[in-house]
């Protein structure tokens, strides 16, 4: 492959994209206008903390990681299987018994969900099992409460565990998520681990900025793309390109142009579609609030390696044992913890608010023990923390080569909300660039 490709965006999409294309022989200059690669997945240190830019988590059994990264290099530390569903005075440990023999029993006595919802859990598991991969996001949509109320699962079930399980996953508790959404990472979690690297989950995107520079990908930061036209016509958004193939000119803000065979915008989404004129790029965001509480110095605190779900409240709406699960996450005699919080609402609260909140819930969850030393060491306000994803949405995404001219779509949103779906879509964006040169 022969020509010259500029990537602008180099999130986990673009440098994918980046990536792929150079490794078959294109000539790519990468654009991004942070001063560092990774888009929504960051990573940063405070206080000797290592926090990352709001909850995230790696799915291992995700195809597109196992194609695009090193999971042994990556050194995932690994969540425990399921999660304890807790309120006031009460823990209860939910598991896969198929993957966690020692909370096999703990589950079977979980009385949050009842005995049939259990079995059913298990049914659900073993039909999805057998879907194949381009069955998930065709076809009827509903969205996740609906669809466990047609499986049958019970009002308790949904209650205590999904909500806050997948409110984690969606951000949204109301569950009024796609069912696909629901259908892929259940399935996901069946078969494999969830977890973050044990340097913090900025690993993902320094692992594919190395491989994209070895590949020969020249990586500018700090460069903010201002316009993209086609050979011949004015900026995109009111172009009339021909998707011939006869190339494109890439404004950076700072006036300088570079002409280039194709254009791959990876961008985020708003700015993707003021890029490309696009109308059918998602543009709504859904907000996410992420607090990090470190315990006094010494204290030590141990859930099995499992995320505590708020079943009573919706704030927080999970507690998750950081560096329980990657002691990388805090220096030695710390103890660090992650809280989400869901909603609009969550943006505006005070970090006090939300400290407070935190402590409340696990004095009610751990009436033995005393949080009263639980201190804020950052909090993390992402108010487009995924693009909205309601039933139906996954039909009207637009799909890479929906921009006029040699410029394509890489980034999630032509997918799905997730990981999976930004490094799938800098495969495929790779692909449908290779088609101009």
């Amino acid at each position: 492959m022969n020509g010259d490709v500029t990537v602008i965006g180099g999130g986990l999409a673009g440098l994918v994209a980046a990536t792929r294309l150079a490794e078959a022989g294109a000539d790519v200059t990468l654009y991004e206008r942070r001063p560092d690669v990774g888009g929504r997945v960051r990573t940063e240190t405070v206080d000797g903390f290592t926090l990352d830019r709001g909850f995230q988590v790696l799915f291992t059994s995700y195809p597109a990681v196992a194609s695009e990264l090193d999971a042994d290099a990556l050194d995932v530390r690994r969540f425990a299987p399921g999660a304890t569903i807790c309120r006031p005075g009460s823990r209860s440990t939910l598991s896969d018994p198929l993957r966690d023999l020692r909370g096999a029993i703990p589950s079977l006595l979980n009385d949050e969900v009842s005995f049939s919802d259990k079995l059913r859990t298990l049914a659900l598991r073993y039909d999805l099992s057998k879907r194949d991969e381009d069955d998930f996001f065709a076809g009827p949509d509903d969205s996740i409460r609906e669809y466990l109320y047609k499986w049958g699962f019970a009002d308790d079930y949904v209650e205590h565990f999904v909500e806050p399980f997948y409110g984690g996953i969606t951000l949204d508790r109301t569950l009024s998520t796609s069912k696909q959404v629901f259908e892929y990472t259940f399935r996901a979690m069946g078969r494999g681990a969830i977890g973050v690297p044990a340097e913090g989950m900025e690993a993902i995107p320094e692992a594919l900025a190395a491989r994209a520079r070895e590949a020969g990908v020249t990586i500018e930061t700090g460069a903010d793309v201002e316009s993209v036209r086609t050979a011949g016509q004015s900026r995109i958004p009111f172009r009339t390109g021909t998707g011939d193939g006869a190339g494109a000119t890439v404004e950076l803000a700072d006036g300088s142009t570079r002409e280039t065979d194709a254009v791959v915008v990876a961008t985020t989404p708003p700015e993707a579609r003021k890029l490309t004129g696009v109308d059918s790029i998602p543009t709504e965001g859904v907000p996410n609030v992420t607090g990090w509480y470190a315990l006094p110095a010494g204290e030590s605190f141990e859930t099995g390696r499992r995320i505590l779900l708020n079943a009573a409240e919706e704030s927080p709406n999970a507690v998750i044992p950081m560096s329980e699960v990657a002691p990388e996450y805090a220096p030695d005699d710390r103890a660090l913890l992650a809280a989400t919080f869901l909603g609009d609402d969550s943006l505006d609260r005070p970090a006090d608010a939300l400290r407070d909140d935190v402590r409340d819930a696990l004095e009610a969850w751990y009436p033995e023990r005393d949080f009263g030393g639980l201190e804020t060491v950052d909090v993390h306000r992402i108010r487009f923390a995924q693009f909205a994803q309601p039933l139906g949405v996954h039909a009207d995404l637009p799909d890479p080569d929906d921009p006029e001219g040699p410029v394509v779509l890489a980034g999630d949103y032509t997918e799905w909300s997730s990981i999976q779906g930004a490094l799938e879509s800098g495969r495929k964006a790779a692909d449908a660039a290779g088609g101009y040169l």
